[in-house]
C-alpha cells in the first residue's frame, strides 16, 4: 500500500474511534460527567431543651446515727437489719433496771427534800409570828429564812434529778431518729454501751427521696445560665441507671455551686429524686442528663453536614438552581449526634448532609434528593436482582 493510501486509511480509522467514543458518553458534545447526587436535610428553626449530660453518684437525703445515750448493757435488737424503720420506732433495748434503780433513789432523795422543806417552813413561820414581839433574835428570824429558802432550793434540785432520772430511763429504749433503711447493727446482745461516749448502735438512711450529686464544666454552666436567664428552662432531670435504661421518676436541681474546681474546672450541682419504691440505693452511680434551659428559634444541623476552615463552622445549602452554596455558621454546641446553632440559616434551608464529600467547592450543580430517599445508585444495583 503506497503512503498516501495509508494515511487516508489511518483518517478515517480516527473518526470512526471519535465517532465511537462520542456515542458512549466520553469527553466532548453529549459527554459531560453528571452533577452528584447528594442528601439534604430541611431546616427550620425550633425551641431545643439545653442538656448537660455528666456522670453523678446517689447519696442518703438524710444519713442518722442511731447511739446510746446512757450506759448500760445491750438486751436486744428490735429491728431487722436491712429493713426500712419509722421514726420514733424502738431499735434496741439497753437493760433498764439501773436506771430504774437510779429513778427510785432520785425520787426519794426528793422526798427527803420535801420532808426537810417542810420542817423548815414551820420553823420559819413559827419565827416569823414571833419576831414582832421580839421573842426571838433577829440573828434567829435570818437563821430561820435562809434555812426555809435551802430547803426550797433542795426540793427543785431533787426534782431535776427526778426529771433527769425518768429521761435516761427512756433512753434505756433507743428509738430511730427518722424513718429510712437501718443499716447493720454495730453491736450485739451483751455488749457494754455508752460508758464515756455514746456508742453507735446503727445508722438509719432516708432513701426517699435521695441526692444526685454530679458535677457540669464551668463553661457550659454559664452558657445554661445566660440561656436560662434569656427564656426560663426546667430545672428536672433525667436518670439513666447503670443498665441504660431511664428511671421512671425525674430529679429536680435544688443547689448548684459557686466555686469551680480548680483540678476539673467543674461546678458541683446536686438534684433531688423520688425513689418511692426503695428501688435506687445511696452510692448507685448514674447518668444524668440535665435539662437546665431551652435555646428559642436555634438550628440542629446533622453533624456530618458541618464543615470547618480558616473562617469557621460551615454547611453547603442547595440554592434555587441546584448549585451548592456555602452558608457560613456562627459557632454551635454538640448535643448527641446534632450541631445546635442560633442562626447562621434560614427557614427551608436545603442543608446537604450526604454526598458533601463528592461536591469539591461551593458553586458546583449537584442532583439533591431527600436524605431519608434510597440514593439512584441503590436503585440501579437494585434492578438487575430483581430481574434475575
Amino acid at each position: 500500500m503506497n503512503t498516501p493510501t495509508r494515511l487516508l486509511a489511518l483518517s478515517a480509522l480516527a473518526m470512526a474511534l471519535m465517532a465511537c467514543s462520542s456515542k458512549q458518553g466520553g469527553p466532548g458534545q453529549g459527554g459531560q460527567m453528571p452533577a452528584p447526587e447528594v442528601g439534604y436535610v430541611v431546616m427550620q428553626p425550633a425551641d431545643i431543651a439545653v442538656e448537660a449530660q455528666s456522670s453523678g453518684r446517689l447519696a442518703a437525703y438524710r444519713s442518722s446515727d442511731v447511739r446510746a445515750r446512757v450506759a448500760g448493757v445491750v438486751q436486744r435488737r428490735l429491728y431487722t437489719e436491712g429493713s426500712d424503720v419509722k421514726a420514733g420506732q424502738a431499735m434496741f433495748q439497753i437493760d433498764p433496771e439501773p436506771l430504774r434503780a437510779a429513778t427510785a433513789s432520785a425520787q426519794a432523795a426528793l422526798a427527803s427534800a420535801q420532808a426537810t422543806a417542810a420542817n423548815a417552813h414551820a420553823a420559819a413561820e413559827r419565827a416569823r409570828g414571833l419576831a414582832p414581839g421580839k421573842f426571838i433574835s433577829r440573828a434567829d428570824l435570818d437563821n430561820a429564812l435562809a434555812a426555809e429558802r435551802s430547803a426550797n432550793a433542795a426540793v427543785k434540785q431533787a426534782q431535776a434529778a427526778v426529771t433527769t432520772a425518768h429521761i435516761n430511763e427512756s433512753y434505756a429504749s433507743v428509738r430511730a431518729p427518722i424513718s429510712g433503711r437501718a443499716g447493720i447493727a454495730q453491736v450485739t446482745e451483751g455488749a457494754l454501751v455508752g460508758q464515756g461516749s455514746a456508742t453507735l448502735l446503727a445508722t438509719v438512711d432516708q432513701i426517699d427521696p435521695l441526692y444526685i450529686e454530679f458535677s457540669v464544666g464551668v463553661n457550659d454552666l454559664s452558657r445554661l445560665r445566660q440561656l436560662s436567664a434569656q427564656g426560663g428552662g426546667s430545672r428536672e432531670v433525667d436518670v439513666l441507671l447503670p443498665d441504660g435504661s431511664t428511671f421512671d421518676q425525674k430529679a429536680r436541681l435544688d443547689f448548684s455551686g459557686s466555686v469551680v474546681d480548680p483540678a476539673t474546672g467543674a461546678v458541683k450541682l446536686r438534684a433531688v429524686l423520688p425513689n418511692p419504691q426503695h428501688l435506687l440505693m445511696p452510692g448507685t452511680f448514674v447518668t444524668v442528663k440535665a435539662t437546665l434551659a431551652e435555646q428559642q428559634g436555634a438550628y440542629r444541623i446533622p453533624q456530618t453536614a458541618i464543615l470547618r476552615d480558616a473562617q469557621g463552622p460551615y454547611v453547603l445549602v442547595v440554592g434555587s438552581d441546584n448549585k451548592a452554596v456555602r452558608k457560613g455558621l456562627p459557632e454551635g454546641r454538640l448535643q448527641g449526634g446534632d450541631f445546635i446553632v442560633p442562626g447562621g440559616l434560614s427557614p427551608g434551608d436545603k442543608v446537604i448532609t450526604s454526598g458533601v464529600q463528592r461536591v469539591q467547592q461551593p458553586g458546583k450543580e449537584v442532583k439533591a434528593v431527600p436524605a431519608d430517599a434510597k440514593p439512584a445508585a441503590q436503585d440501579a444495583a437494585a434492578a438487575p436482582a430483581k430481574q434475575g
